[in-house]
């Protein structure tokens, strides 16, 4: 659906029928038009009080724009008119929990109208985990996963929840392997848990028992090629590349180049990138088709991240004492232990959940605050430029893909990373310790890094060092690397968000 298309669809919107309106509205939604939608089913909403379907409307395209407390309202009234209705029931659970409100009991009932819908039991653990009830929520996975032992969804989240918690993340698909050793998808679910997990040798080990039931599809080659490359074995990991053969999608192609570049062979990354940058899916590929041209001496690398305009450096506008409440709300945030699994935190924890849905005030000025400065950052970019990754021709609506909080503790640290789903990405300092480096020759303890990869290509310089400070923001591609120096101790909290990539006519 074209931009005309869905302004046509908004002429003749079916007002004086919710249930016309809500099939209307959400071919909108999937044609990712929810801005446009939602005027008009608040409209509907207005119109139709004791609809539940005008109410559900306007929950679903409130929630798509991120208006969360709009959405949870919205399904708050239309579970009043019907509630017995399971799918409701979820979304007024769902958006609760987005919002940052208690949201358990919630799931649970919406459980007793729909038991065995995953969806409703992933909601209903994260929902314990958000309440500091994880060890319950564990315990909710682990029953569903004793009834329904192939459920990989299940494992992610029962995983994900347990690395946070100081648990072993592969417990549960451990125990499913154990009685159903030739399932592919629970090998696939183990290799990718260990990876995730950082732990190399679990997840070789993990490629052998694989092998030992399934043989050598392609997808395991592929698996083993990259845990072979990330722990060095270099020539090993050649063997397993030539073995899965040529790069059939992104994840391919990305796991290959990323080898190449490690091997110092950048002249045959590129050569396996460049073809494959102008398809739609390419925004995994170009952090390392950069790596890949700074390493040749390559024009394009400027061309791609060269402009300083790419990168912002600005202040929130919070006063001390602001940034200190705000830093004591976000404190109460990080509920567990450790970093969540595939994550870039080294020695710190991270927030659940998308941070800048919640509703408490204190969020929301942060919110809006950061989007009136990204809204500045993107009106003084450079000209839209065809088949550059950050600098499309549509540039609105500005949306928040996914947003955190990170407390980084004693040497910890953010391990060079990139965010390539997005569009820009960020680091707001909050609070930060007193042992940051000053800026002298080579003291940068605690700074932001960009364009730098030291895993791969250690002798790289950074394209940029950027010295913290309580309320700065930093706004940067979302394909440029970035990551952050250890420093030696206390406390260093920021808040970060992705950008949304604008949907291109």
């Amino acid at each position: 659906m074209t931009h005309e298309e869905a302004l046509a669809r908004i002429a003749r919107f079916p007002l004086a029928d919710p249930a016309a309106a809500l099939g209307q509205g959400l071919a909108l939604i999937n044609a990712d038009f929810p801005e446009l939608l939602l005027p008009h089913a608040r409209r509907c909403a207005e119109l139709h009080p004791a609809s539940p379907r005008a109410h559900q409307l306007l929950g679903l395209a409130a929630r798509a724009c991120g208006e969360s407390m709009i959405a949870h309202e919205a399904f708050a009234a239309a579970a009043r008119i019907a509630p017995h209705d399971a799918l409701i029931a979820h979304s007024r659970a769902r958006t609760a929990l987005e919002a940052g409100l208690p949201a358990a009991a919630l799931f649970a009932a919406a459980a007793t109208l729909a038991p065995q819908d995953g969806g409703v039991i992933l909601g209903h653990a994260a929902a314990l985990l958000h309440e500091a009830r994880a060890a319950e929520g564990i315990a909710l996975l682990d029953a569903a996963l004793a009834a329904n032992p192939l459920w990989v969804e299940g494992h992610r989240s029962r995983a994900a929840i347990a690395g946070q918690m100081g648990a072993d993340p592969l417990e549960s698909v451990a125990t499913a392997l154990a009685g159903h050793p030739r399932s592919d998808a629970l090998h696939h679910c183990a290799i990718a848990l260990a990876l995730q997990a950082r732990e190399l040798a679990r997840a070789a080990a993990a490629v052998e028992a694989a092998r030992a039931a399934l043989g050598s599809p392609g997808w395991l080659s592929l698996l083993a090629a990259h845990i072979a490359s990330e722990a060095g074995a270099l020539a090993e990991a050649d063997a397993h590349f030539a073995a899965a053969g040529a790069p059939g999608d992104v994840n391919a192609a990305w796991m290959h180049a990323r080898h190449l570049i490690r091997a110092s062979r950048p002249e045959a990354a590129a050569a396996l990138l460049e073809p494959r940058l102008a398809t739609p899916d390419a925004g995994p590929l170009w952090p390392y088709v950069s790596l890949a041209w700074r390493m040749t001496g390559d024009a394009r690398a400027g061309w791609l991240e060269g402009d300083p305009r790419l990168v912002g450096v600005y202040d929130i506008g919070l006063s001390p004492a602001e940034l200190g409440a705000l830093a004591d709300h976000l404190r109460a945030l990080h509920v567990t232990r450790d970093a969540p699994l595939d994550q870039s935190v080294r020695g710190g924890t991270q927030t659940d959940g998308n941070l800048l849905l919640r509703i408490e005030p204190a969020i929301r000025d942060l919110k809006a605050r950061l989007l009136a400065i990204v809204e500045r950052h993107v009106a003084q970019l450079p000209e839209p430029q065809a088949g550059h990754p950050t600098l499309p021709f549509a540039r609105a609506p500005l949306r928040i893909a996914g947003s955190w909080s990170v407390r980084l503790t004693d040497a910890g640290f953010h391990k060079d990373h990139v965010h390539p789903q997005g569009w820009f990405s960020s680091a707001l300092y909050v609070a930060l310790p007193e042992t940051l480096g000053r800026g002298g020759t080579g003291d940068h303890a605690g700074w932001l890094a960009l364009g730098e990869e030291r895993d791969l290509v250690p002798g790289l310089p950074p394209r940029r060092l950027i010295e913290p400070k309580p309320g700065r923001l930093v706004l940067f591609p979302s394909t440029m690397w970035h990551g952050t120096r250890p420093f030696p101790q206390g406390e260093r909290l920021t808040v970060a968000f992705d950008i949304a990539r604008p949907r291109q006519d």
